[in-house]
């Protein structure tokens, strides 16, 4: 491996900002963690980029997404990259074959994030999450190598889950950056403000309806576990129990995602993960 240095800075990205990735990944072969963290990170950077709460314009944070897609695409043309975080990412790229469209439906995704605060219907919000999520699932599939080409569709169904329960998780905090993710036809549906902040029986009946779609999804990924070898469907289940959980956590708060952010502790993902070790 040539760019040991620009992996563990993955790592570390991934270590410090996706835990339950992180602790997930940990399951698989050590010539395959480092795909993840390289993905992750790419993501990671790529996002922070559009999400971080500066005085930064628009116009600026646009730019500097273009210049990070436009380095990484010429450096993925060129065989190899100099670049701290993208020389992990590019070797990761060239090695697993991810084709180059993977990464511009995620970055046109990212876009989205600079000028779009909400989406009409369920469907509109599928779209962006094509490129911000789905197309993840379709990026992890070359580290997992799933024993059917099957997978394709429940690695994308399962993308959407774990967004979409960052979605209702993140209410509050995305509302700092004038964005809702939840679509405005459920919001008329049930006379829901979320700027009010408020926890009321309308609140609520929106957020069971919301995690109810996000358990379908979960449900739908399901059927690619069986097409995942055995330590690969140990990484899987593991992220795709812990995340879920989180659905579990809103709950068990009465669906009030404004006053706090609701967790899986990190010693409940260390615990999963090892029970799940143990099922070699």
């Amino acid at each position: 491996m040539q760019h040991d240095a620009s992996y563990a800075l993955c790592r570390t990205l991934a270590r410090r900002h996706g835990t339950t990735y992180f602790w997930a990944a940990s399951l698989l072969p050590k010539p395959s963690r480092r795909h993840v963290w390289a993905l992750y990170a790419f993501a990671r950077f790529a996002d922070d980029i559009v999400d971080d709460l500066d005085d930064t314009p628009v116009a600026d944070r646009e730019t500097a997404l273009d210049d990070f897609g436009a380095r990484f695409f010429a450096d993925l043309a060129s065989g190899g990259s100099d670049h701290p975080l993208l020389a992990a990412v590019v070797e990761t790229t060239l090695e697993l074959q991810i084709g180059p469209e993977c990464f511009e439906r995620f970055l046109r995704s990212m876009k989205m994030d600079l000028t779009i605060t909400g989406y009409e219907t369920w469907d509109d919000l599928l779209g962006y999450m094509d490129g911000s999520a789905a197309v993840i699932g379709e990026m992890m599939l070359p580290v997992l190598r799933p024993t059917s080409p099957g997978a394709w569709q429940p690695a994308r169904q399962l993308g959407l889950a774990f967004q979409l329960t960052n979605f209702l998780r993140d209410v509050g905090e995305d509302l700092d950056r004038d964005r809702v993710y939840i679509p405005r036809a459920d919001l008329d549906r049930f006379g829901v403000d979320p700027r009010q902040c408020r926890v009321d029986d309308a609140w609520r009946d929106l957020m069971d309806f919301e995690i109810d779609r996000c358990r379908r999804l979960y449900r739908a990924a399901d059927a690619g576990l069986a097409m995942l070898p055995g330590a690969s469907g140990r990484c899987v289940r593991t992220a795709r129990i812990l995340y879920s959980q989180i659905l579990d956590r809103i709950e068990q708060a009465d669906y009030d995602v404004f006053s706090a952010r609701r967790r899986v502790p990190t010693w409940r993902k260390l615990s999963i993960a090892g029970g799940q070790l143990a099922r070699r």
